[in-house]
């Protein structure tokens, strides 16, 4: 099971680095060439020692020439490897979320709402900000510890055979030390990654109920909550790197150790004959960078492990060609409920239920609170599945198509509109393409064009954060319009008039009324007489 989880994410990682690999090769090329020169600079460092001990005063300055150009060259070459792997990162990273994004997008109802806001938003920036410091910047640094320790390897069998074999040898320690953790660090990266995304939601709800707070004058739970939530993100993290802290502390021990026998070994090679004087330097030096690759290696492999949890919460790919959800489903004659029953847990909402609702026919839900109404709505919607009994499309078990064939022909409005922070335009066309003849039909039919004459920017006007720059009416007005426009045939309406005063709320629901080609299901708890007899009919819903 273990492997299967780290060829799992090992393939995860590979596919995204993959995706850019034109990118990925250029990010590389520069990180490869340096590790080379910097191999490359011991044994210069070498030969410059050498001149020392010989007094060859021209060859030192010569050397000392060389090596001061290939330090600078290497400063050069690694501000430009930061600046492209930096690029490398910004493309994973919206990669990542884009999938991320997929992920939600392949969520049923149902799924979708098991969570909190606050954790798919812990998605988008703490477990992003963690891949990247788990898996992106430690690949880098892999790949540079691993081309450090290849050249190393080259450069002291230029010197003697012996120091590589020596220096191997003792890494073997600093490899097999960090092992021996490999399963707590996993476990530490899984317990950050589901802090966090509940201490975002704590920020979030104490973010949301501000103004609650306030107004009654708990401050101090505002404060405690806020201080609770930031420890259950701390302190994770603080047990992940503490752990990190000792792996490391005892990985240093060794190697400190291992370079002071390498160097040992380099002084007498050099006063056996086998090796040049100025080796001592290069030698020891080169030991220590194979040393320090390979245990740094054995760490940046933890620090994958880590990453996994996070990785596992990705379970779509932008890239991938979506799941057809095949034609709308036509509702040429009507929607049957025949016997309907649905339970909240071990809480019946709907039992025995069976009414019918004609093409073009207007339908108001009443009872009391409690009832079902707004469960039926959602059942209809297809966001509601395990329920008992049947729902048929013109005969058709709904069961038999997808909840998006089901929804294509659909539009719901809630009680509790949300808008999104851009423009009332925007707003009412989600980004497509209506003709102002269109647009301006769907203001006066849902009583909007009247507020926009107030506003100087009309239709451009900022709505705000979740539409704070809009009285409740409004945005239940805006969310009428965006419905109308789309000219989805059947509205589902779950209280969407309760925020309109008595003058508006007539203009829309005379509209809605009149509109022949318009399937209406709507749920009220306050119908005058006179309005139930322009429905087509209006059923009242008991409690179970």
């Amino acid at each position: 099971m273990k492997q299967r989880k780290a060829k799992r994410n090992a393939a995860t990682m590979a596919h995204y680095l993959g995706r850019f690999k034109g990118s990925l090769v250029l990010a590389l090329l520069p990180l490869l060439l340096i590790c080379g020169m910097q191999a490359a600079a011991s044994l210069i460092t070498a030969e410059v020692f050498q001149r020392v001990f010989e007094g060859d005063l021209a060859g030192l300055v010569r050397w000392m020439l060389v090596l001061a150009g290939t330090w600078l060259l290497i400063s050069a070459i690694s501000t430009l490897s930061e600046l492209l792997q930096a690029r490398m990162i910004y493309k994973l990273n919206n990669a990542v979320r884009a999938d991320m994004a997929a992920t939600l997008l392949a969520m049923d109802y149902g799924q979708y709402h098991s969570a909190a806001t606050g954790d798919y938003l812990s998605r988008f920036t703490n477990d992003v900000n963690q891949i990247e410091n788990l898996a992106w910047k430690p690949f880098f640094q892999f790949v540079g510890v691993a081309a450090t320790a290849a050249f190393s390897v080259i450069a002291l069998l230029t010197l003697h055979w012996s120091l590589l074999l020596a220096a191997l040898l003792t890494t073997l320690l600093m490899v097999f030390m960090p092992q021996l953790f490999n399963k707590r660090m996993e476990k530490l990266g899984d317990v950050c990654a589901r802090e966090q995304a509940a201490a975002t939601s704590v920020f979030q709800d104490q973010l949301s109920g501000w103004d609650v707070l306030k107004l009654f004058a708990r401050e101090g739970r505002f404060t405690l909550n806020m201080g609770r939530a930031s420890e259950q993100i701390e302190r994770p993290r603080f047990r992940l790197g503490y752990v990190k802290g000792l792996v490391g502390a005892g990985v240093l021990c060794v190697n400190v150790i291992c370079q002071v026998v390498v160097t040992g070994l380099v002084g007498f090679l050099a006063i056996a004959g086998y090796t040049q004087a100025g080796s001592l330097a290069a030698g020891g030096n080169l030991c220590g960078m194979l040393s320090n690759s390979l245990g740094s290696m054995a760490g940046l492999l933890l620090s994958f492990s880590s990453a996994r949890p996070f990785f596992e919460k990705i379970t779509a790919r932008a890239g991938d060609s979506p799941a057809k959800a095949g034609e709308a489903v036509p509702v040429e004659r009507e929607i049957a409920v025949e016997n309907l029953g649905f339970c909240y847990g071990e809480k019946a909402v709907l039992k025995g239920l069976s009414l019918r609702f004609q093409r073009g026919g207007k339908y108001a839900l009443t009872g009391p609170s409690g009832c079902g109404k707004s469960t039926l709505l959602k059942l209809l919607l297809g966001w509601l599945p395990g329920y008992e009994g049947a729902i048929r499309l013109d005969g058709r078990d709904a069961k038999d198509f997808t909840p998006e064939q089901v929804q294509a022909k659909m539009s719901y409005i809630a009680q509790d509109v949300y808008l999104f922070d851009t423009t009332i335009r925007d707003n009412i066309t989600l980004g497509e393409e209506f003709g102002e003849a269109e647009i301006r039909r769907a203001l006066q039919d849902s009583a909007l064009a009247g507020d926009l004459e107030k506003m100087p920017q009309g239709l451009e006007t900022p709505v705000g954060q979740e539409g704070s720059n809009l009285s409740g009416g409004q945005r239940q007005r805006v969310a009428i319009a965006r419905a109308l426009l789309h000219r989805r045939s059947i509205l589902l309406v779950d209280e969407g008039t309760s925020a309109l005063d008595a003058k508006n709320a007539d203009i829309v629901e005379k509209s809605l009324l009149a509109n022949p080609e318009l399937t209406l299901i709507l749920v009220s708890h306050h119908l005058t007489p006179e309005r139930k007899k322009q429905f087509t009919q209006v059923y009242e819903l008991q409690a179970v």
